[in-house]
């Protein structure tokens, strides 16, 4: 496989993946990310942050040509690389480089369906970064590992704040590869959360106060 090949040569050298993964680059990285395509619908629109070498969004597209994918890098060798693997396997994939959460980045790629990463941040800085990119109703698809329902418990509250709930961990692969590939899903909720909405309501009620205070 051309991407395979060109993670082992390219990839080593620029120095975006580590020599000793290798032997387990089909298994470990591009499979592994393949699988995210279960659950994410037909036609959809991805956003992948913080691509690095293109995992899991180019191994996405390779399996879901059906997909528009756009691919979000900070990094000038790493988007250098991406464009090369996009025009090298005839993709209809955009790079754009960026960090995910500036705001010309945000404009530049609109709003997402789907949102994924792998090996980003943590939770709750995860959820900073991408709840903006995710229409409402749209979803948060996040490779995770062992720790995923650990993290779902820490960072729940933050990640609301962030709009995003029903947090869950789901399986991609099972019966394919194994381990299957653990992902973090939420969905994009539009709702003020709690706090939000109290200080709104404080606010109001000053202003109402105010406004009769001004009449007397």
């Amino acid at each position: 496989m051309r991407y395979r090949e060109m993670l082992a040569t390219d990839g080593i050298t620029r120095g975006l993946i580590g020599p000793r993964e290798v032997p387990r680059l089909w298994d470990r990285h591009i499979v592994n990310c393949g699988v995210l395509g279960e659950v994410i619908a037909d036609g959809e629109y991805v956003i992948d942050i913080g691509s690095g070498a293109g995992l899991p969004g180019i191994p996405l597209a390779l399996a879901r040509p059906d997909l528009r994918i756009t691919l979000v890098e900070p990094l000038l060798r790493r988007t250098t690389f991406l464009e090369e693997v996009v025009a090298s396997l005839g993709l209809d994939v955009t790079v754009v480089r960026g960090r995910a959460e500036e705001r010309a980045v945000r404009a530049e790629v609109g709003l997402a369906d789907v949102v994924t990463s792998r090996a980003v941040a943590p939770l709750d800085r995860l959820a900073s970064w991408s709840a903006p990119l995710i229409r409402p109703g749209g979803r948060l698809v996040a490779i995770k590992g062992s720790t995923a329902s650990d993290e779902i418990e820490r960072d729940r509250m933050a990640a609301s704040r962030r709009g995003l709930i029903d947090l869950e961990v789901q399986q991609c692969g099972v019966g394919a590869i194994e381990p299957p590939t653990t992902v973090v899903v939420g969905v994009r909720n539009d709702r003020v959360s709690g706090s939000q909405s109290s200080k709104k309501k404080r606010v109001d009620r000053r202003s109402r106060s105010d406004s009769r205070g001004s009449g007397r």
